[in-house]
């Protein structure tokens, strides 16, 4: 369901989009573990499923690393997106190489996500602080972000680690239990929720 529809029936106040799905069978592309648990998943296409960025959480500690240098039994959660944006602080996309296989690799999504701008959102770590960002698209005042602008974005606000998640009408960022962008379809249709979504990120302020 969309995002903020589900943060209203489940009390959450603060959450991002997650990973990429299958719209056909509402089931998450790539790997997906949840308390140490792998759940039910699409693979990526290999050798793309072995290098394609992750979230991994496990308790107060975050990592946005590339599948490969991560356990293959993450403990806690894991949540595979990408392409990794920023690592240690500098621009992981700006020589354009396709790293992590997102251009050769297109057949699994409805585009090439490397090419053009599109609505974005990303979740950086800066610091002890987490940053979740989302940005429209598809309209004329509205253009949208390429992965390098987003990364370059990211940096400017002190990102140290960074990871793209879903984007296009997926790109749904709730804060205080609103939606606070606005998701669009190509060809510029406003969905007034977003789109049914498969995964989140939720956020859980501690002191």
């Amino acid at each position: 369901m969309p995002l903020v529809r589900w943060c209203h029936e489940q009390g959450v106040g603060d959450a991002v989009v997650g990973g990429f799905f299958i719209r056909a069978l509402s089931e998450p592309l790539g790997e997906l573990w949840i308390a140490g648990r792998q759940q039910p998943s699409t693979p990526f296409d290999p050798p793309w499923d072995a290098a394609r960025a992750c979230v991994q959480i496990d308790g107060p500690a975050v990592r946005l690393a590339r599948r490969d240098t991560l356990s293959l039994a993450p403990a806690g959660d894991l949540l595979q997106a990408g392409p990794l944006l920023v690592a240690d602080g500098v621009s992981a996309v700006a020589n354009g190489a396709d790293v992590e296989g997102f251009s050769i690799g297109a057949r699994q999504f409805d585009s090439d996500i490397t090419d053009g701008r599109f609505p974005r959102a990303a979740l950086a770590r800066a610091g002890r602080r987490l940053l979740a960002v989302a940005c429209d698209g598809r309209t004329d005042s509205d253009a949208g972000m390429t992965l390098g602008e987003l990364a370059e974005a990211l940096i400017t606000l002190g990102a140290e680690e960074a990871i793209n998640l879903d984007g296009g009408g997926s790109a749904s960022l709730v804060h205080g239990g609103r939606l606070h962008n606005r998701p669009r379809e190509a060809g510029g249709v406003d969905l007034l929720e977003g789109r049914p979504i498969v995964t989140a990120l939720v956020f859980d302020p501690r002191t």
